[in-house]
């Protein structure tokens, strides 16, 4: 039986696949933003209560596996999620303390499936997604 989740009233288990990019599709979560954005996610849904199962940053998107309860629509975690981190980025990483207005780290949009049965596809999918990726580049070139 998978694990599931409860609430005081309610036992769930809902589970989603979420895609989404930085801004003009930059690649710019390579190098030092990988390392510091993984555990920023991470608390990040912690403080929403969801939990963040399998996730991969790639050099131009990234790929999550997230538990959310079904107290919080997808769109407000994703939401909060990307605000959050974004703002997080500029402190950081661009040295801004205040001011955040008109400053946007990622792209507006994203991409949603809800997981089902099919779990362990969509986690093998994460974990390779790079590989494969490269080796679509590499056929590309001829």
């Amino acid at each position: 039986m998978k694990a599931q989740s409860s609430l005081n009233h309610t036992v769930w288990e809902c589970k989603y696949h979420i895609v989404w990019i930085p801004k003009y599709r930059k690649k710019t979560i390579y190098k030092d933003l990988r390392q510091y954005l993984g555990a920023t996610f991470k608390d990040l849904a912690l403080q929403k209560e969801c939990r963040i199962e399998e996730g991969h940053l790639m050099p131009d998107h990234v790929h999550i596996l997230i538990s959310i309860p079904p107290k919080y629509s997808v769109s407000q975690i994703v939401g909060f999620i990307k605000g959050k981190s974004a703002i997080s980025i500029a402190r950081t990483y661009m040295g801004r303390k205040k001011n955040f207005t008109g400053q946007s780290f990622w792209a507006r949009g994203y991409h949603v499936s809800t997981v089902g049965r099919d779990e362990e596809v969509v986690r093998e999918y994460i974990r390779h997604q790079e590989k494969e990726d490269q080796r679509i580049e590499q056929l590309n070139f001829f």
